[in-house]
């Protein structure tokens, strides 16, 4: 085969591959034409759904990279507003994505999360129901009452009208699971999402319905994000049935 011939067919060879990538209409199409790299702040909650999504999406967008940063939510919005430079925030709550004000662009809310006790595979101090994180001596950890899973805590608290008193409020969620992974803690409120991804690490005890707590999760990109069109999609496939679709395989809820 001739140089030219050979130039050519890899030329086709990889426009069609890249056109295959892009094909799937689950996720909105940008320009691929240049390197692209997306910086996506989200809760801490979102990481094992978001890391998935973030796969995908690169792979259906090639030459896109997608940077994450988890933390609690109060820490991310203290970080954009401080000039850190986010494309993309997704909260643990309404509260905080409405601090943002006008710098969050069109927010939409795409899952819900409620509350769940974890507790070590072994549960040493023997918690079987809501009433026992007030039992004297109970390790209990939390998150911090500006963290979302710390006011929904806080909200179970009143609901329950217990009083109990944490050994630590952390912050953000990853942090108070950690706690119960490594025996630090004898309890910990997190959500049902991470006691779920956490597999045989930790066993979890529901928390009844009537006095647990629901969090709404918006998602919205940002005023002077570097590529508002990547933003853009990236919240459209978050929002869309395929991203929908993944974050209920985590235990999301629909918002």
């Amino acid at each position: 085969m001739s140089l030219r011939r050979l130039a050519a067919a890899t030329v086709v060879a990889l426009l069609g591959s890249g056109l295959a990538a892009c094909s799937d209409p689950s996720v909105p199409a940008v320009d691929d034409s240049h390197p692209k790299r997306l910086t996506v702040y989200a809760a801490s909650s979102l990481k094992p759904a978001f890391d998935q999504l973030g796969s995908t999406f690169e792979d259906a967008h090639p030459g896109t990279l997608v940077d994450f940063n988890y933390a609690g939510s109060s820490d991310l919005v203290a970080q954009i507003e401080q000039g850190a430079p986010a494309d993309v925030f997704a909260s643990a709550d309404t509260k905080n994505m409405e601090k943002l004000g006008a710098a969050a662009v069109d927010p939409a809310d795409f899952a819900t999360n409620t509350l769940e006790i974890a507790v070590p595979p072994d549960n040493p101090a023997h918690v079987t129901r809501l009433d026992d994180l007030a039992r004297p001596g109970v390790q209990l950890v939390t998150c911090a009452p500006q963290v979302p899973c710390g006011a929904a805590a806080a909200l179970v608290e009143a609901g329950a009208k217990l009083d109990w008193k944490p050994v630590s409020e952390e912050q953000s969620v990853a942090d108070v699971l950690g706690k119960v992974e490594s025996g630090e803690a004898d309890a910990g409120l997190v959500y049902v999402t991470d006691v779920k991804a956490a597999g045989d690490k930790v066993e979890g005890i529901e928390i009844p319905a009537a006095v647990n707590a629901t969090n709404t999760y918006p998602i919205a990109s940002l005023e002077g994000a570097k590529d508002a069109d990547l933003a853009a999609a990236w919240v459209a496939y978050v929002t869309g049935p395929a991203g929908q679709r993944v974050l209920r395989e985590y235990g999301f809820g629909r918002a």
